[in-house]
């Protein structure tokens, strides 16, 4: 079964940027769909962004104008840019199928901490 891998979170000041990365073992991310999710403490998890696989994009309205997300086939992985870092942005970080018919088990994710 396909695992979702992410990495690239870090500790950055408000208004810094990050650059997070979605890859997968045990399959490729292919042609499908695919989002980043993010849970804060005390909060349920939420969509932040999707890609189709045609490059077709989706953002919440808390990241729209802030992050981007983008995919790179060849290298089987899906970025999540974010800019403009906000202390609301803190949370961990994950990765999976867009369609809740596809989600597999998160994997371990990436903690994403905004402080000054």
């Amino acid at each position: 079964q396909v695992q979702f891998v992410e990495s690239g979170g870090g500790l950055v000041q408000p208004g810094g940027s990050l650059r997070l990365s979605c890859t997968t073992s045990g399959g490729t991310i292919g042609t499908y769909g695919v989002a980043w999710y993010r849970q804060a403490p005390g909060k349920e998890r939420e969509l932040v962004a999707s890609v189709l696989g045609g490059g077709s994009t989706d953002y919440a309205r808390s990241a729209d104008g802030r992050f981007a997300i983008f995919r790179d086939d060849h290298a089987n992985r899906v970025y999540l840019e974010m800019n403009n870092l906000k202390l609301e942005d803190t949370a961990h970080y994950y990765c999976n199928w867009k369609s809740d018919s596809y989600k597999v088990s998160w994997g371990a994710g990436t903690q994403v901490t905004v402080s000054s």
